[in-house]
Formats: structure tokens, sequence, C-alpha cells
């Protein structure tokens, strides 16, 4: 079990102080947490699990009222193993939410919005607290030798980085979103092929209801020398798109970086003009090591074209992708972590904007196992 104080300022636009409660239900599904003991009892063919957890969000914005939201996040995780090579995966997402956001108008729509081919995402009541249920994991998958394939409502991750991703042109998250570790999926097929010992293919296609809008891709990733690094190539909902990453360890050090090209496939979306844009990020870590076990990490954001926002609700509420990961062409993040106890890590985190605005964080996870 982990509990977690989050508290963000971010001035000039908004100050967050944020409490997120997370209790595991492991103890509850016993059957998750006690392993078979082999030669003793068969292998069992699922697994069931998932949390509950809560948190307060108080929030300061520019010419507005402040607001008080709550949300209460149920996540419940299924596996069944028909054989060694087949297998089926559900994730279901619950959510009750309440507090003055409600009081936004389309709020409820925006609960609800599946961004996915199939909408499996229901609102069971819109008053005074919203409740909302989505399958965000809905696939089955298949194994043999060097092969795989998975169809349905799953996560594809390219990323390298681990701060922002621009390769990650399916499964786009914010940093900001430290509720949801999970982070949505995509209706999609992926056939993947093992190479070698570090390299493969990945051959993705992803439809849409949109007219012209279905993405398909493929990535290559190997290792050379102690490089990992992919090349990615395809489509993205309305763009033709090309990119690379690469991670590797320089005196210790992690190094890690990824660059992603959008070239609009119309000259027009929506009535107005489309263009190239570059996304690149370049992020670094260090561990010190030692009795606190000592970390810091620092990263780089550049968008050639960032997409406006006037505002950091506005920016909050904008339909996130690889391009919209910032709102500045430069954004800087760094943060340093400890443990404070061998149960209790602190990490202190900030983000800058070349706007001026920016971000400051504080977090502590707790662990009340021993």
């Amino acid at each position: 079990m982990h509990s977690g104080l989050h508290i963000r300022f971010s001035p000039p636009w908004m100050v967050v102080v944020s409490q997120a409660l997370s209790l595991s239900l492991l103890g509850f599904f016993s059957f998750c947490a006690v392993a078979n003991i082999p030669g003793l009892q068969p292998q069992k063919s699922w697994d069931f699990d998932g949390y509950i957890k809560y948190m307060a969000t108080y929030s300061m914005p520019d010419d507005q009222s402040n607001t008080l939201d709550h949300l209460l996040h149920n996540r419940l995780n299924f596996e069944y193993r028909f054989s060694p090579n087949w297998r089926v995966n559900v994730g279901l997402r619950n959510r009750a939410l309440w507090g003055d956001a409600l009081d936004i108008p389309q709020y409820p729509e925006l609960v609800a919005l599946d961004n996915g081919y199939f909408d499996l995402s229901k609102n069971w009541r819109e008053d005074d607290v919203i409740l909302n249920s989505q399958f965000d994991r809905l696939y089955v998958s298949w194994k043999s030798d060097d092969w795989s394939a998975s169809v349905g409502r799953f996560r594809i991750n390219w990323s390298m980085n681990t701060i922002w991703n621009p390769n990650d042109v399916y499964n786009a998250y914010s940093i900001y979103d430290f509720d949801y570790e999970e982070r949505a999926g995509t209706d999609a097929i992926m056939v993947s092929k093992k190479l070698g010992f570090a390299d493969g293919l990945d051959l993705v296609f992803s439809p849409s209801q949109a007219s012209g809008q279905n993405s398909a891709s493929l990535r290559y990733f190997s290792n050379v020398s102690g490089w990992d690094y992919q090349i990615i190539a395809g489509r993205a909902r309305t763009d033709y798109i090309l990119g690379a990453g690469f991670a590797t360890d320089v005196y210790d050090a992690g190094l890690r970086g990824e660059l992603t090209w959008f070239d609009p496939i119309d000259a027009e979306y929506q009535g107005e003009p489309t263009h190239n844009n570059t996304v690149a990020s370049l992020e670094a870590d260090y561990s010190f090591g030692g009795v606190r076990n000592w970390m810091t990490r620092g990263a780089w954001l550049f968008i050639s074209k960032p997409q406006d926002a006037n505002s950091a609700l506005a920016y909050l509420n904008l339909p996130l992708n690889a391009k919209t990961l910032s709102f500045t062409k430069n954004t800087f993040y760094a943060d340093v972590s400890f443990d404070l106890t061998a149960l209790n890590r602190f990490t202190l985190s900030a983000s800058y904007y070349d706007d001026g605005s920016y971000f400051a964080g504080l977090s502590s996870n707790y662990s009340l196992a021993t």
C-alpha cells in the first residue's frame, strides 16, 4: 500500500494542491497475493487484481474563482490464459468525480469522452456526482516463437524517454496526469517479429471513425554497442510521421532522446492551415546511490509549432497527442529524489516554459508494507 502527497505550484497560471491516497485491493483479492508452490499446486490460468484511491485537487487559476474537486478512482484488471500462446486481458476503470468542475459546461461529456474506434466509456450518473466506467484494456494476444500479435484495445508503448515522448504517437500522456499510471489504450492491431536478441519489428494499424484518419506505422528497434535505438515511420491520423529514438549510458548516467517529424497530409484541417512540426526531447538521469539512494533527472522538450493555449485550464483540456506535449517551443524539466527512510521516498520536481510559466512539485511515496 502507498500513500502520496502531491503539491503543485505553477504561477502565473495556477496553484494546485492535491493529496492522493492509494489503497491496494490485493489483500481483498487474496488469490493474487499468494503464489502457488511449484510442484504442489497447478499454475492457475487467470489473475484478477485492482485498487481504489482518492485524490483532491485545489486550483487557483488567474482571473477565475478557486476550485476544489474530488476523484475516487477504482481499477480492476483481469487476465485469462487459454494456453501458453493465447491470452485475453481486460482492464476496467471506474471513477466518481464531484466538486466545482461539474459547473463547467459539457464537463460530463469530457469525462465520458472515448478517443478509440469503439466507445467503451459510459456515464452512469451526471448530477451532483459523475459516475463513469471505461474499458481501457480489452484485447486478445498471441505469441509463438519469434512472432506475436495483439488485437483490441491495448497500450502501444514506443517510448524511450521517461518524461516527454515524441515517439509515442499512439498513447501520448501528460506529465501532470499522475493519477493514471496505466495510461490510455489504443484500438489497434499489432504484429511483432523478433529478429534477434535485441532486434525487432512492430507493425500497427489503428482505425478511426473520422474519415481518412486511420493510422498505420512501422517500428524497427535494435542495439549496437550498448546503444538502444528505434526508427518509426508511417501515418498518425492527419500526419505522415518519421522519427527516431535512442537510449544509452554515458559515464554511468542514463541518456535518452526522441525526435518525430510530422508532415500534414492536407493543407487545412477544420478550416485552419496546417504546418510541418518537429517534436524532440532529450533527457538524462544519474544515480548517486548511497544510503538515501539519491537520483536526479533533467529533460528538454522542443516543439517547432506549439499549439496555443490561453490558460492552464485550456491547455489541460486540449486533446493530447505527441504534438501537444507542451504549449511553448521550449520546455525544461528537472527533479531530484531520495529515500527519507527505507519506506518513504521524496521527489522534488520543476518544469519551466519559455513564456515564463513554471511548475513545481513535491511528492512523497510511503509504503505501508514491511
